[in-house]
């Protein structure tokens, strides 16, 4: 999973292709659950980029995005968001997964 290092990047990224943005913070004892399923997930995905946005580093990203709970994650097709599963809530793999299938292909 690529890290976030600006905004310039970030919209980069996001405007080109399908994307998967989690957003995230190193404090956060959910997040850190969710870790080990991750690179499950990005294998089973391929069509998505993974990338991993800091809360704390782009804490104004996250307000322009309506993210105020994390993990959370935003998808993006071509510059657009494409679906969004937002909540100060642990996740689950099988969550994140049900997710990702529910995003228009």
């Amino acid at each position: 999973m690529k890290s976030i290092e600006s905004i310039e990047e970030w919209n980069q990224l996001t405007n080109n292709g399908n994307v998967i943005a989690l957003f995230t913070a190193g404090w956060c004892p959910d997040c850190r659950i969710i870790e080990p399923v991750l690179p499950e997930i990005e294998a089973k995905y391929p069509e998505y980029t993974f990338l991993e946005v800091d809360r704390d580093q782009f804490i104004d990203l996250c307000a322009e995005n309506d993210i105020f709970g994390i993990p959370s994650f935003l998808a993006y097709k071509d510059g657009k968001e494409s679906g969004r599963f937002v909540s100060k809530d642990r996740k689950t793999k099988e969550e994140i997964m049900t997710f990702i299938n529910g995003l228009p292909r």
